[in-house]
């Protein structure tokens, strides 16, 4: 089942973290950014936050489960989704824990190849 964006805009809403806070689809689910960092992925309905110091400092006691198949497990912020403060501050805290994101290098035209001599 995939995750609807009502799932994202209710995410979104209890976070409070405004524009701070995007998404973008990605292989029919979600992938949460805070600052163009990757903190979490809504799959099937559910919220699973980058395993890191923070959750585990700050909700140690979150059920763990992968989010995809063959994924490793991550912890599932479900239980947060009505503790705005709680889910942003995880939410944050993760983000400063995420590496900055690579920079992309722009597409460049072929090289044009040279002209064979006769």
């Amino acid at each position: 089942m995939a995750t609807d964006t009502d799932f994202i805009a209710y995410i979104a809403e209890q976070a409070g973290l405004g524009a701070r806070l995007t998404h973008r689809r990605m292989f029919g689910e979600f992938a949460l950014y805070v600052d163009e960092k990757v903190v979490a992925f809504a799959c099937d309905n559910s919220l699973f936050v980058k395993p890191s110091a923070a959750a585990t400092r700050l909700a140690p006691d979150l059920p763990q489960r992968p989010p995809y198949p063959g994924a490793k497990d991550y912890p599932v912020a479900d239980e947060l989704l009505d503790d705005g403060e709680r889910l942003r501050e995880l939410l944050l805290e993760t983000a400063v824990l995420m590496p900055v994101p690579k920079v992309k290098k722009a597409k460049s035209a072929k090289a044009a190849k040279p002209a064979k001599a006769k």
